[in-house]
């Protein structure tokens, strides 16, 4: 079991347990030189520079049989594959390729070749430099226990110690087609993944597990680390060694995947990597489930793939029970507490989403975004078509601006706490830019064209504003976007930095016919509205009422309270026409515990029962 703090909708922290749910741009208002953005990825010095090249290696392999390992899939699987796949295993108890044939759950012998009985390590079958033992269709399950992957481990004997960034395993053979799928499974994927594997990288390989060129894959209950609090690059003392080796227990990134389509992860843990969690572009229908991307000393999500071939994205990536969080920071290690979290002024980067320029139909569902040191989720480069839709996303307490999108959006049911000096003053805080990008809470930019709606949604921010709006770089408006808010609370603060000043409401820059379409939403403390009163910035409708909305919540600390009081106006305030059928939690609308018995919703992201 992994812990950690899970800012969700009721819980103020948890127990992770892979297979369990747990949730909880422009960057300014117009102002803000992009440059700094870094191309949406590793440019600019955002990342670190991160290793030479970052590219894979170019090592081998895609599928087939080795005459030393069982027979690739063929020969005597015991079941369990999708579609006739043969099922092939790795226990600590089990041996080299030579001694077992890794088609049976059984422990080695002790003596023999070509027995009965499991490989000891992933790298039997996917062993660095050569061809995998597994073949596409194929099975792989991993039993508890840790597994070093990297320089020195079983099976890795063609590596090179001083060329060990390059000892990691070969890309994962592309499943037969979405109905047969290549799997990596931990043991106990399928009934509940209470003690995943440990993959943990050593001697600083550029990832931990290959995706490179990899289609039709699913991979399930693993814990994907490093055993080392270093970080790659840092400036404040952390550094990795990275000259002379031994280089130590390090890996740059968790999981590498490039140009792959149809691939499904769920119940990771990919935590406490010297650079980032993932690094992953060019992907084709993604879907991501109960996954958790944390502590990862650059970067969360790196969408950058910094070659010359693009990284646009395509068709549908879904993210369900996404947790992303802390990264920027590093992992003590074994304590498993974030340290030295610095930013891009410290030559970090610090997203916990960060992309480059894309396309695809983004659908980010029961998801959490928490205390990143930059932006916590940026798609400020979707800009080659498709859509975003966040449904019951929670973003708070990362130092930048908390969502950002570009082109058609449809947020709902979500709650996001711009308190972007998070990190000020923290005891694990090396060097972050607080509210960075002037901390907008959420920043919606336009390629043309779009209709972005906001619903029973709880805002509040310490930046400069609310939320923020206007073309992105190299687009223009044509006169035809809305932006629709119903059913929010939007609560602003002092603006961190001008004492003298509150946040706006709205603020948009580029697009001159361009005001918020304001109704049924609750607003306190914020410039730029009047309620009742059509304005430059803020179209405000006769349901608005600006006054307190009384949360029930401290608005400090680790997590801020975004549910409405007992007395609260945002009580069975809503258009009834606007409501979505459930709320951040899960909780019917409307409830029938307010005084008017359930006659319309409550406004915000909580529905009170």
């Amino acid at each position: 079991m992994f812990k950690f703090v899970v800012f969700g909708v009721i819980v103020a922290s948890a127990t992770w347990i892979p297979g369990c749910q747990s949730v909880g741009g422009v960057v300014a208002d117009g102002n803000e030189d992009e440059a700094g953005e870094g191309g949406g990825g590793s440019s600019g010095g955002i990342s670190g520079e991160l290793p030479e090249g970052g590219e894979s290696d170019g090592t081998a392999g895609t599928a087939g049989a080795n005459d030393e390992g069982g027979g690739g899939s063929a020969g005597g699987g015991t079941g369990g594959g999708t579609g006739g796949g043969a099922v092939y295993y790795i226990r600590p108890d089990g041996a080299g390729s030579e001694e077992c044939t890794g088609l049976a759950d059984a422990p080695y012998a002790g003596s023999g070749t070509g027995q009965a009985c499991a490989w000891d390590h992933p790298f039997r079958a996917l062993p660095p430099g050569g061809t995998p033992r597994i073949s596409g269709g194929d099975t792989l399950i991993i039993a508890a226990g840790s597994y070093q992957m990297g320089f020195g481990a079983p099976g890795a004997d063609t590596c090179d110690e001083a060329g060990s960034y390059g000892c990691h395993m070969p890309p994962v053979p592309s499943g037969v087609d979405a109905d047969h799928p290549t799997r990596i499974l931990g043991a106990g994927w399928d009934s509940g993944c209470a003690s995943p594997p440990e993959l943990w990288g050593t001697g600083r390989p550029w990832f931990v597990v290959n995706l490179t060129d990899a289609s039709n894959v699913e991979l399930a209950c693993l814990e994907i680390t490093d055993h080392s609090g270093c970080v790659a690059y840092h400036t404040g003392g952390l550094a990795c060694e990275r000259d002379v080796p031994p280089y130590g227990d390090w890996a740059e990134y968790g999981l590498y995947a490039e140009d792959s389509t149809n691939v499904h992860l769920r119940n990771l843990n990919i935590h406490g990597l010297a650079a980032g969690g993932v690094h992953a572009g060019r992907l084709t229908d993604w879907t991501v489930e109960n996954v958790r991307i944390a502590a990862n000393g650059s970067v969360g999500w790196d969408g950058d793939l910094w070659d010359d071939n693009g990284d646009s994205n395509s068709g549908t990536l879904t993210f369900r029970r996404w947790v992303v969080e802390w990264n920027g920071c590093g992992e003590t290690y074994p304590g498993g507490v974030p340290t030295g979290c610095w930013g891009q002024e410290a030559g970090g980067y610090g997203d916990g989403v960060g992309i480059a320029e894309t396309g695809a139909d983004w659908i980010i569902e029961d998801s959490a975004f928490l205390h990143n040191t930059s932006d916590g989720l940026d798609l400020l480069y979707h800009t080659l078509g498709g859509s975003i839709v966040l449904d019951r996303v929670r973003a708070e307490g990362n130092a930048g601006n908390q969502i950002k999108t570009a082109g058609q959006a449809e947020i709902t049911n979500s709650v996001m706490v711009g308190n972007c000096a998070y990190f000020e003053d923290q005891p694990f805080t090396y060097w972050v830019d607080h509210c960075r990008a002037l901390g907008n809470t959420l920043a919606v930019f336009l390629t043309g064209g779009e209709r972005i709606s906001i619903t029973n949604c709880t805002l509040y921010g310490q930046g400069d504003g609310l939320v923020a709006s206007g073309p992105r770089e190299g687009f223009s408006c044509d006169g035809s976007e809305t932006i629709v808010a119903r059913n929010n609370i939007f609560l602003g603060g002092v603006d961190y930095f001008d004492a003298s000043d509150i946040t706006f409401l709205f603020y948009q820059e580029g697009c001159p016919a361009l005001a918020l379409d304001s109704d049924f939403n609750v607003i306190h403390n914020a410039k730029n509205v009047e309620c009742g009163v059509s304005g430059p910035f803020t179209n405000s409708g006769g349901n608005d009422q600006c006054t307190d909305p009384m949360l029930a919540g401290s608005l400090s600390g680790a997590e801020y309270g975004m549910v409405p009081g007992a007395d609260s106006p945002a009580r069975e305030a809503g258009d009834p026409g606007s409501c979505p059928a459930t709320d951040i939690a899960g909780v019917a609308r409307p409830g029938t515990g307010g005084a008017g018995n359930g006659a319309t919703c409550d406004i915000g992201a909580y529905e009170v029962p």
